[in-house]
């Protein structure tokens, strides 16, 4: 790496921290405390469940806080380098604007991949853990829930033996209704169970009025044997179905994936999910896209004041985080397809990014 790479990284990291804690620390003091002190005053929340719910609270925050951190660094950096006619130093040794912004878009693109790393691995657990202390511990809500759409994996070394999707669960009845039940050998459908309902009786489910459908290993259907009463091959008791049961940011990708594919096969909208998951990849990816706008327009006159590059930051923080909570309600309720409702955001900030980069370059 050469001097002038790590001359402009060192410049880029302070703000880029800076930036992590400033916007974390706005999104805590305006959300997470305000709903933490709501759990503290309506349910009397111990300090325990507390300390571990602000914890588990921070991943989800992190994430959000990678492209604005980015943008806020790219635009200080170069900015103060500009405003002390350092970048013109540099232009005047023979050094193209693609040169000096070269380890901005190569850092960017790494915190990119960083975060869709965090967000698989760290962020849908802390979502989980959220979510449980404040439905069992904090609320103690542990009544028997009904639920729609529930779909219940059975995964053995990695491979998905069984999808049971169920149309309707009551825990307080022990009933799952319209059920439907694919079993798998080899990541291959080989028989697909449906039934009317199935009931929790004496510690295991029975199925009701249904249809058994073997499949050919062409995917053709072999025979079919109708049945009134049937074992259903689901080992979890209702209480453990239902406390298995995932909202959308709990689940990792791959979790993600195969939801979709179970509620597909069932002919129900996927849409929600859909955005959900494409916006897995389009949230981290920001990181990038805000380098590309950052970085020409820190070389903008008048850009060495650190405030008007923190205003700049907001301003253009707030114009991204507007457009993508409009297409992400448009992709979510199937307005628009759910990829373009999730991308939409960072392909116009592409497309302004490219072009600020062609001018600054010029």
């Amino acid at each position: 790496m050469r001097i002038l790479d790590k001359y402009i990284l060192k410049e880029l990291l302070g703000p880029f921290l800076f930036g992590i804690c400033a916007f974390s620390s706005v999104f805590i003091g305006t959300s997470t405390l305000f709903r933490i002190a709501q759990y503290i005053t309506k349910y009397g929340a111990g300090f325990s469940p507390v300390i571990r719910l602000f914890i588990y609270s921070l991943p989800s925050i992190i994430v959000l806080t990678f492209p604005m951190s980015m943008l806020l660094a790219s635009l200080l950096s170069f900015g103060r380098l500009s405003g002390s006619s350092e970048i013109t130093a540099m232009r005047s040794g023979g050094l193209s604007f693609y040169r000096l912004a070269t380890p901005v878009f190569i850092v960017a693109f790494f915190v990119s991949l960083f975060s869709v790393g965090f967000s698989e691995m760290v962020v849908p657990a802390a979502n989980a853990g959220y979510n449980h202390i404040v439905r069992y511990e904090i609320e103690k809500n542990t009544r028997p829930r009904s639920q729609e759409h529930i779909v219940i994996k059975d995964v053995k070394g990695g491979t998905i033996e069984r999808l049971t999707y169920a149309r309707k669960f009551e825990e307080d009845k022990s009933t799952m209704y319209a059920v439907t039940v694919q079993d798998f050998e080899n990541d291959r459908l080989v028989r697909v169970e449906n039934a009317e309902k199935a009931v929790w009786e004496k510690n295991q489910w029975i199925m009701y009025n249904g249809i058994i459908h073997d499949l050919t290993p062409e995917g053709k259907l072999e025979r079919s044997m109708h049945f009134v009463r049937q074992l259903m091959p689901v080992e979890k008791n209702p209480a453990a179905i239902g406390r298995e049961q995932k909202k959308p940011e709990e689940m990792s990708i791959r979790e993600l994936k195969i939801h979709i594919n179970a509620l597909k096969r069932e002919y129900v909208k996927t849409s929600y999910y859909e955005t959900e998951l494409h916006q897995r990849l389009a949230i981290p990816m920001a990181s990038f896209v805000f380098a590309l706008i950052g970085t020409p327009l820190g070389l903008q006159p008048h850009r060495s004041s650190s405030s008007i590059g923190l205003g700049l930051s907001i301003i253009i923080i707030f114009i991204y985080y507007t457009i993508m909570t409009i297409t992400t309600a448009l992709g979510q309720g199937g307005a628009i397809p759910p990829v373009l409702g999730a991308w939409f955001p960072n392909i116009i900030g592409i497309i302004v990014g490219l072009y600020l980069v062609r001018k600054a370059s010029q």
